[in-house]
């Protein structure tokens, strides 16, 4: 992200929304096929800040927290089965681009919680920019 002058680097703001559970059906392994099972998912969009947030600033000069929730929670089908993780970031961060032409960057955090064993946490972060 590059400012109005050349060399200078813009503000930026992230807006995140961690630790959502949700059911997917994803997987490789036959037991893994045939039920959803638990995803924890983070995601966090970045998109060139404001130059300054006043108290009274609007939403619409920034982005709602609650359509990032929705591209982890609703907008993902419940009825499709993704093979790999993977597909389920991509299918969240194609839905947060698609909801808003500022946001530059989207980062997903999944974590698969039915294969952990002894608490670890076993998952992808993809990182995707706006082409």
């Amino acid at each position: 992200m590059t400012g109005h002058r050349t060399g200078q680097i813009a503000d930026a703001l992230r807006l995140e929304v961690r630790d959502v559970e949700v059911m997917i059906l994803t997987g490789i392994y036959s037991e893994e096929t045939k039920l959803p099972q638990p995803l924890r998912i983070s995601v966090a969009a970045d998109m060139e800040a404001q130059e300054h947030f006043e108290p009274d600033t609007p939403l619409s000069r920034s982005k709602n927290y609650m359509d990032l929730k929705h591209a982890m929670t609703d907008a993902l089908p419940k009825d499709r089965h993704f093979t790999l993780i993977e597909a389920v970031a991509d299918h969240i961060a194609d839905t947060i681009f698609l909801q808003d032409d500022r946001v530059l960057r989207v980062t997903i955090e999944i974590v698969k919680l039915a294969i952990s064993e002894n608490g670890e946490e076993i998952g992808i972060t993809m990182t995707r920019n706006r082409r």
